[in-house]
């Protein structure tokens, strides 16, 4: 991109029972789990085969709740400092009278970023910072087990997921990363990625690299929660620091009958006004 992608987070519910403690890293980025060991045997397969069908389950729940999804995307001078170019919004994930599913932004001031959004950026921030890997999915990419890694609490299998080469359709975007796989429950309880996908090939788009962390909702539903990105964007002509936080709070189930699909009604201030790069 000419600009920026942004990572989507979320805000612990007030009505989520939270068993996964979510920290803020000081800086989102890889962590090297613990190779599989000698004469371990783990059935790659088998997990991987659990944890698509519980996220499937998982992302129709999810399209079942309201929420309010709050964003801050910042740029940064090389030492992490804000330079006071930003773009900030909250909104509220609703229903229509007609069970439609549409966004309203509650918050928007003027942003003020030099970087330039791009509808990558945007898609990203719906569908790929919350990341999930159903089963209907899981064609489309390899996921290889790479090892243990305890995060918190919480043992975990790690896999490194990447979309097949084949697979990929024109126009749409894919993770590219790891997601860790609670060893228990068998349930992704964190991914670490950027956001791929064929657009065109120039150093003028850029995406970084985020952390997502998830809580359970309703003592049930693993939820994104939390999705944090400091990385630097390498352009054709410069380099920007970037940060960003994107945080949902208040999930709560809809009771109605929905058919959804997301943007069907979206506010008119929902994108923001885009400044090109001097």
């Amino acid at each position: 991109m000419r600009r920026i992608v942004f990572s989507a987070a979320v805000f612990s519910a007030g009505i989520a029972a939270v068993c996964f403690p979510v920290r803020a890293p000081a800086q989102a980025q890889a962590q090297t789990p613990t190779p599989p060991a000698a004469g371990e045997h783990v059935d790659a397969a088998e997990i991987i085969r659990k944890f698509a069908a519980k996220e499937k389950e998982f992302a129709e729940a999810r399209n079942n709740y309201t929420y309010r999804q709050s964003l801050k995307f910042q740029e940064l001078d090389p030492s992490g400092n804000p330079t006071g170019h930003q773009w900030e919004q909250v909104s509220d994930i609703i229903f229509t009278p007609e069970a439609r599913r549409m966004e309203k932004v509650v918050y928007a001031p003027v942003q003020t970023l030099t970087l330039l959004l791009t509808p990558e950026d945007l898609a990203d921030l719906i569908y790929v910072q919350p990341f999930v890997l159903t089963t209907d999915q899981i064609p489309d990419y390899d996921v290889t087990y790479i090892g243990r890694e305890k995060i918190d609490e919480i043992n975990t299998y790690v896999f490194s997921v990447r979309p097949k080469p084949k697979k990929t359709a024109k126009g749409k975007r894919y993770f590219e990363g790891q997601a860790w796989v609670d060893d228990r429950d068998l349930q992704i309880v964190k991914t670490y990625g950027k956001g791929v996908g064929t657009i065109k090939d120039s150093k003028d788009n850029q995406f970084p690299r985020f952390s997502t962390y998830r809580e359970q909702i309703d003592g049930k539903y693993w939820f994104p929660t939390y999705t944090y990105a400091d990385d630097t964007l390498h352009f054709k002509d410069f380099s920007q620091r970037v940060k960003l936080v994107v945080r949902y709070q208040d999930y709560k189930h809809y009771e109605g009958k929905s058919t959804i699909k997301f943007g069907d009604v979206v506010d008119d201030k929902t994108t923001p006004p885009v400044t090109k790069k001097k």
